[in-house]
């Protein structure tokens, strides 16, 4: 995969489709140089003709690419979905974008998109710690007594999920899911995501859960540790 023909078949694929849009972006993996034999471009476009946010999949000059289509307001709608759900996909992409056409929106955008994430997500309540606290205490205890390995491993898969989310959001960061878990807690913390892929790690190779266990509580630990008796929700 070379990002020289990456940029080249960006720019034939919006002459082709998007040859009157405002703006494009490629972005994703091949910008950031985490291509894989995979991989796909991943395509953004601003075009003040098109009614509505739209996403498509397609494969044009032997390559699979990912098209995010928005007119020049309707991104506005999924920056900020994406700073209240804490994943911030289109903000990451305008910002890390290289730009193939800009006709004078893109300056605006990308400043938009900056902002965004140098300013973080939401700070979580006390409410939301406590209620995050509880299910993660729970999935740790379903982790601990389980002794079936099959519901143990999908358990496991679980509390990587929670525990990355609780360390992250717990901090003001943003988080991620699938191989995006471990490119937050990157962002975060290198020597941290080192410690929490050995753990995980561990577990999946030798069965041992004593290292994901001490995770899960040292994360839990300065917000007041495990929480499960007197908790109440709905009461």
């Amino acid at each position: 995969m070379n990002k020289d023909n990456s940029i080249e078949t960006a720019q034939k694929f919006i002459h082709k489709y998007f040859p009157n849009c405002n703006g494009a972006l490629l972005a994703g993996s091949v910008v950031r140089g985490e291509e894989t034999d995979t991989s796909d471009l991943d395509i953004v476009i601003f075009d003040e003709t098109v009614p509505s946010s739209y996403r498509e999949s397609l494969i044009e000059f032997d390559w699979p690419i990912e098209v995010f289509v928005h007119n020049t307001s309707s991104y506005k709608p999924f920056f900020e979905s994406d700073r209240k759900r804490a994943r911030p996909s289109l903000p990451q992409m305008v910002s890390e974008g290289i730009i193939l056409k800009d006709d004078g929106v893109i300056e605006i955008i990308r400043k938009e998109a900056i902002d965004l994430l140098k300013k973080g997500p939401e700070e979580w309540s006390e409410i939301t710690l406590k209620i995050k606290r509880y299910f993660l205490t729970d999935t740790l205890d379903d982790f601990i007594g389980c002794t079936n390995r099959g519901e143990e491993i999908f358990i496991a898969n679980a509390l990587a999920e929670l525990v990355s989310e609780f360390v992250l959001r717990s901090n003001c960061h943003w988080i991620g899911t699938s191989k995006w878990i471990v490119r937050s807690l990157r962002a975060y913390d290198e020597d941290y995501t080192i410690q929490f892929v050995e753990a995980f790690d561990t577990y999946y190779t030798t069965g041992d859960k004593e290292r994901v266990i001490h995770l899960v509580e040292a994360a839990m630990e300065p917000f007041g540790g495990r929480l499960l008796e007197g908790f109440s929700l709905g009461k």
